[in-house]
């Protein structure tokens, strides 16, 4: 990877580009352009991004860019294949680890657990007072006429 960067910055000193102008060009920050320069790749959380910025410093440079990035793949490999199988697959163990969530043991006579409502549930209770209140309404409704209460006695009677 020195190799790598050595040939970035001879190329842009030679070219009279200074790294700040190269920084606003590319838009990628100064501090990003001097750890490629220096081959400070453990800088990097992400190495498809590293390539990606390798990639448009080289084409802006006017070097050949498919060319660094296959001698930046080289160099990963070589650099990959000499951590020991017993390292990665640790590794690989303390990564699942992080991504499942570990899940409290709960007793049930001790704690009491709330389980969300459902979705599909939470509607059902609400169609159904929807529901209820619209057969009250209804019911309030027939048994009013003209603003008078009436009942089955009144209509009867008045009907002699």
């Amino acid at each position: 990877m020195n190799e790598i960067g050595e040939l970035l910055r001879s190329t842009r000193e030679e070219s009279g580009v200074s790294l700040e102008e190269a920084s606003g060009d590319l838009e990628i920050k100064t501090l990003i352009l001097e750890n490629i320069e220096d081959g400070n790749i453990g800088c990097f959380k992400d190495i498809f991004v590293l390539k990606d910025y390798i990639y448009d410093y080289a084409k802006y440079l006017g070097l050949e860019p498919d060319k660094i990035i296959d001698e930046f793949n080289e160099y990963l490999f070589e650099y990959t294949s000499k951590i020991p199988l017993e390292d990665i697959e640790k590794a690989m163990k303390e990564q699942q680890k992080e991504e499942i969530p570990q899940q409290k043991i709960v007793s049930p006579y001790t704690n009491s657990t709330k389980k969300p409502i459902n979705k599909v549930v939470l509607l059902l209770l609400i169609a159904l007072g929807v529901l209820v209140v619209l057969i009250l309404f209804w019911s309030v409704k027939q048994i009013t006429v003209n603003n008078m209460t009436t009942n089955m006695i009144s209509y009867v009677d008045s009907s002699r």
